[in-house]
């Protein structure tokens, strides 16, 4: 894992890719390197920042430059044994024993025909010296990022937003679709960017820059048409897919470590790897337990150990007790775009102390719930048609007596009643719209309520763009559809994104076995009532589990990876949000709104609706909007310190 970066006929090429791989440095803190070649009237510069995981040698280097090709590349290639004896039979000769050189040869070979070949997680630049040609290229689920700005016939590139902005030469404007995008997701949809000119490469696509000034781009996977082709193959051995794609997400030179929250998901991936690396460590979480009780939150700590002791497991354990003061600033950096979820945090914990201890790279659960359907939202929209077939008069009593009951007292919150709110705010309407709804922030209304009365138009935009994605399918299967539209908007736009992000900042690569070609695959060749079964979601994944996993654990409650966020608003950080409500930078501007944003902080006090995960989303957004409209991509930094000193002025004032 490592920081890509890089300019094509660029101006002062050279100065400008120093720059990117001084500021993705965290990404790669043991080794950097960069290339330069004339292509016509100016120049390519390549740059990389290395964390090193295969071949710890100098013949891992990047940019790695081969007879004529140049490579830099971000990723791990986990069938790069099977790649590289296919190409030694055909007569390559190896220099070491990176997966780096493994994908410099299969390009060399098949050229763009290699992407859809390759498994694993990977965003590349690759320069045809021959040609002139720069190619970039990301992987099939969007695991790992790219982001590029075109001027032009100039285009500069980099794994992190964060940089491009630096090195822009100019401000880059804020977009406010994307941040209305946000507001109602917590996240910015891949399919956008938070800063206008920058754009993301889209997963399973490359772009290839010609010394002409043409732009070319293709794609060469899409999961839209791979669930449509999965549902007519064969349903396989769930089982055996995931454990042989847990496998080979071990490859590593380094020590491989595990995310063991003791939920399904992560307690599956720890026993497989337990299996083929007996007394692997393991990383989980707790939190104060007063701000657990507040939350409701279920004892997951317990769930942990039992796996750990069950399957001989090294389990560390990190109570989440942050300063979050301190911690919100530093993540909004990180983390390049807003986004309001606080799983960011705990992950950057988990992987800083697996840091500290030695360990570089760690596997996670993410991916599971959106492929299995395992989230609440999936199980309450199909619940939700069931609903509907209740008698009117019965319903309108429901949603009358459910709406008077409080979500939290002064000492405790109730989570029973806050599902039930929130199921009753989409169980009546349309398919895509109560899928929408069961998982973004806001309806319509509400949304335009919040923000400048200018951006309705925009809120339009937004929600066209999600019924477009969400309906764009060939699919009979309505588990399948929400399973099909989390992986291509829920999973690269929030989970992956966050991931990728909070685990580089710790300079620790987290892989992902769950987001992997095969076991795509595998979970679109299984129907809806094989996913969510009865009342229980996850169903087949729960059956494969079942084989290595004690009952107690396949079938227990689900877990939360989030944060106590009801006793973080309320406590810590009730000064900050009063103070970004009568004098942040997104009310002054007018993009948010000061009446409607007391409505919500005065409700949310009265414990009559939960808007704790509301009002820390924008607290994130002031935050990132603050570092971006003052001056460069790395103002962001700077700026988290004037906004800590509106903390500490909060702070004077309780």
């Amino acid at each position: 894992m490592c920081g890509i970066a890089g300019t094509y006929r660029w101006p002062d090429g050279k100065a400008v890719t120093d720059r990117l791989t001084e500021i993705l440095a965290h990404r790669g803190p043991d080794g950097a390197g960069r290339y330069s070649h004339p292509v016509g009237d100016g120049e390519v510069q390549l740059g990389h920042r290395r964390l090193a995981i295969i071949d710890l040698s100098e013949t891992g280097a990047q940019p790695m430059a081969k007879d004529g090709l140049v490579l830099t590349y971000n990723g791990e290639l986990y069938n790069a044994p099977q790649l590289r004896a296919e190409l030694e039979s055909a007569g390559v000769r190896f220099r070491g024993t990176s997966d780096t050189e493994v994908l410099l040869e299969a390009w060399r070979r098949w050229g763009t025909d290699c992407l859809p070949r390759l498994r694993g997680m990977f965003a590349f630049g690759i320069f045809d010296e021959r040609t002139g040609e720069l190619t970039l290229a990301r992987d099939q689920l969007g695991i790992k990022p790219l982001f590029l700005l075109r001027r032009g016939d100039g285009l500069v590139f980099a794994s992190e937003l964060k940089a491009l902005a630096a090195v822009s030469g100019a401000k880059l404007e804020v977009d406010h679709a994307a941040l209305v995008a946000s507001l109602l997701y917590y996240w910015v949809p891949d399919s956008r960017c938070a800063l206008r000119e920058a754009e993301k490469l889209p997963p399973g696509s490359w772009l290839r820059c010609r010394p002409d000034g043409q732009v070319e781009r293709g794609r060469y996977w899409n999961l839209k048409d791979i669930a449509a082709e999965a549902r007519h193959g064969e349903q396989p051995d769930l089982a055996a897919v995931v454990e042989e794609s847990t496998r080979q997400h071990l490859l590593s030179d380094v020590p491989v470590a595990t995310f063991l929250s003791g939920g399904l998901d992560s307690s599956y991936l720890t026993a497989l790897a337990a299996r083929h690396q007996p007394g692997i460590s393991a990383y989980t979480i707790g939190f104060r337990a007063d701000d657990a009780k507040f939350e409701a939150m279920p004892d997951d700590l317990r769930y942990a150990r039992q796996v750990a002791a069950r399957f001989g497991v090294d389990l560390h354990e990190i109570e989440i007790a942050p300063n979050v003061l301190d911690l919100l600033p530093q993540m909004t950096y990180h983390l390049d775009e807003p986004i309001g979820d606080p799983a960011a945090i705990n992950t950057y914990l988990i992987c800083s102390a697996a840091r500290e201890a030695g360990v570089k790279v760690l596997l996670s659960g993410m991916g599971a719930d959106e492929l299995f359907a395992g989230y609440r939202k999936h199980l309450a929209n199909v619940l939700a048609l069931r609903y509907q077939r209740v008698p009117r008069p019965l319903r309108r009593g429901v949603h009358a007596v459910v709406d008077r009951l409080p979500v939290a007292t002064a000492r405790r919150g109730y989570r029973s009643v806050r599902f039930a709110k929130r199921f009753l705010s989409f169980a009546e309407l349309p398919e895509e719209t109560a899928f929408r709804r069961s998982y973004t922030m806001y309806d319509q209304d509400e949304l335009l309520a919040l923000i400048d009365p200018d951006l309705a138009g925009t809120v339009d935009d937004v929600l066209t763009e999600h019924a477009d994605i969400y309906q764009d399918n060939e699919l009979d299967d309505f588990v399948n559809r929400m399973c099909l539209g989390d992986a291509r908007m829920f999973l690269p736009g929030l989970n992956l994104a966050y991931t990728d992000r909070s685990s580089m900042a710790a300079s620790t690569e987290v892989r992902v076995p769950y987001v992997d070609v095969e076991v795509v695959k595998a979970a679109f060749a299984f129907p809806g009532n094989r996913k969510i079964a009865g009342r229980q979601g996850k169903a087949v994944l729960k059956e494969a589990a079942s084989s290595i996993l004690p009952r107690e654990i396949v079938h227990r409650p689900k877990g939360l990876f989030s944060a106590p966020l009801r006793a973080w608003m309320s406590r810590d950080l009730a000064p900050l949000v009063r103070e970004v409500i009568n004098d942040g930078e997104l009310v002054n501007s007018g993009f948010l709104r000061r009446d409607a944003l007391r409505r919500m902080v005065a409700e949310d006090a009265s414990g009559q609706r939960d808007f704790s995960k509301h009002l820390w989303h924008v607290l994130t957004l002031e935050y990132w909007y603050r570092g971006a409209t003052s001056g460069s991509g790395e103002s962001t930094r700077s700026t988290a310190q004037d906004v800590m000193g509106l903390q500490r002025n909060a702070e004077d004032h309780k």
